[in-house]
């Protein structure tokens, strides 16, 4: 694909992506690091000829070892290398991207959108799931891969009362990693429009018999650094008993975070949807 079309004259695209988060060190670009986005960029400049990498927007940053299902992003390039929004060389686009990204991150769609389109800002929700596997660990190391092993039974409906304390707008600070630089006294305000807790059963069965999976689903407006693993991680010790059930609603009035379990493992998360207004 190129161009004599004179520089400058650019068209915004968006691309709904899907990537396994093993190996990489999250979404977005870092110097030396092998990231989504500097593989995903890489590969849009081999394959429209760039004299370097486009700048590419996502609508949310996932960390090591956390995958998406539904992540969206947007760049702008140049028009002329396109025919029209849906056409054949938006096919072309998305072949030519999945066959030198070898599975790794796979473009689900693209299409070129209005300029006012923004993937991080226009985006009004984000829904993430996490998974959980009861069964005493060590389990097998592929279960590492997509869910936390952890030692049932399990209370779901104790884990489903805690988390009912989550929903609607709070100062989550104590379920977040602060950004670097931040006062300690700062809040972090999200709204969560879903959260609950549903038992699924292992069909693959991939750890011991009679083992179930445990599926988290939250969706909020925006999460901070951290959200989605720290809620999961005091829901499960809810659910074996080792806190109250009162305990995520003490904290979110506290906003302290001390004596609270670390952050889930990374391989259980994903990010499974982001909602945009009609006509995005």
């Amino acid at each position: 694909m190129s161009s004599s079309e004179p520089p400058g004259v650019t068209q915004r695209w968006r691309l709904d992506l899907a990537y396994d988060g093993r190996g990489y060190h999250g979404f977005a670009a870092q110097p030396g690091q092998d990231t989504v986005v500097g593989d995903l960029s890489a590969a849009l400049a081999r394959t429209l000829r760039l004299s370097e990498p486009p700048e590419i927007v996502g609508a949310g940053r996932t960390d090591a070892g956390v995958h998406a299902l539904g992540q969206v992003v947007h760049v702008d390039l140049a028009a002329p290398f396109f025919r029209d929004d849906r056409g054949v060389e938006a096919e072309r686009l998305v072949a030519s991207l999945n066959s030198q990204l070898g599975g790794r991150v796979r473009v689900l769609d693209a299409c070129a959108v209005s300029g006012d389109f923004h993937a991080r800002y226009s985006a009004t929700w984000r829904a993430y799931r996490y998974l959980v596997l009861e069964a005493p660990p060590p389990a097998l190391d592929l279960t590492a891969a997509w869910s936390w092993a952890v030692a049932g039974p399990l209370d779901v409906a104790a884990m489903n009362r805690a988390a009912g304390a989550a929903l609607g707008e709070h100062d989550f600070r104590a379920f977040c990693r602060r950004p670097d630089g931040a006062p300690t006294e700062q809040p972090l305000v999200r709204d969560v429009l879903e959260l609950s807790w549903e038992r699924r059963a292992d069909d693959w069965t991939l750890a011991a018999a009679n083992a179930s999976a445990l599926r988290l689903w939250i969706r909020a407006r925006s999460f901070c650094h951290h959200m989605v693993r720290c809620l999961a991680s005091t829901m499960v010790a809810v659910g074996q008993g080792r806190l109250s059930e009162e305990t995520i609603g003490e904290r979110l009035a506290t906003g302290r975070r001390d004596g609270l379990p670390g952050p889930a493992p990374a391989g259980g998360l994903a990010l499974v949807a982001v909602g945009y207004p009609e006509g995005f």
